[in-house]
């Protein structure tokens, strides 16, 4: 068999939809899991793909968090630019919680975290990770967007994947050397990527997130 590795976009607060498929793979994809020898992730990406990797115990509160940082940036009279809201350290509050003590240990050489450096704009991916310490900046590094998490950036030394929609009109654009397709669905996700829907919203999309996976599962002859 082919070997198998799993990639998590960035994807902002609609990380809750990528949660949402790893719950569905914790619970119908052993099968699947027991092949992949390695996880990959940028931004939200890299968070869900370290959970898995490190605390897979704990998807359910990462849901909880994410939902609760959702609510907080929400009451943000700017949302997550407000003068003196902080967003990169609620956070990493939250990422303090949910990783083990060993994490970086585990993590180590099975989980590949993108991210970018913010003057020379090269791109990089991470696989070591000497203390946990390490492993949360890194985690903040590659989740770091500028001016909407802050000023200063985090200091650290061919398939279409998007979910299906079917009957609505798509745009195709060629952007930053992708082929990307524009629809009416996609600019919604972009918004809720950045500025998160009310906490009702925020479940459904976690529900559907489980609810494409299953589907995956059964299809791929993954579920169990």
């Amino acid at each position: 068999m082919a070997v198998l590795n799993l990639s998590f976009a960035a994807c902002g607060f609609m990380g809750i939809y990528q949660l949402g498929v790893l719950g569905a793979f914790l619970r119908h994809g052993q099968k699947l899991l027991q092949e992949v020898q390695a996880c990959a992730g940028a931004s939200a990406g890299a968070l869900v793909a370290t959970v898995l990797v490190t605390a897979p115990d704990k998807v359910e509160r990462c849901k909880e968090f994410t939902c609760r940082l959702a609510s907080e940036v929400r009451s943000q009279k700017l949302g997550a630019v407000t003068p003196g809201y902080d967003f990169m350290l609620a956070l990493r509050d939250g990422i303090e919680d949910i990783l083990p003590p060993n994490a970086h240990q585990i993590a180590g050489d099975r989980l590949h975290i993108s991210i970018t450096h913010s003057r020379t704009r090269r791109n990089c991916m991470v696989s070591h990770f000497p203390s946990r310490e390490d492993l949360i900046k890194v985690l903040l590094a590659s989740s770091f967007v500028p001016v909407y998490a802050g000023i200063k950036a985090v200091e650290y030394q061919s398939q279409d994947i998007c979910p299906p929609r079917i009957g609505r009109a798509t745009f195709p654009l060629k952007l930053a050397n992708m082929d990307v397709d524009f629809s009416t669905d996609n600019i919604k996700r972009l918004n809720q990527a950045l500025f998160p829907p009310a906490l009702s919203r925020m479940k459904m999309i976690g529900q559907e997130g489980f609810d494409d996976a299953v589907r995956f599962l059964k299809k791929e002859n993954w579920f169990l």
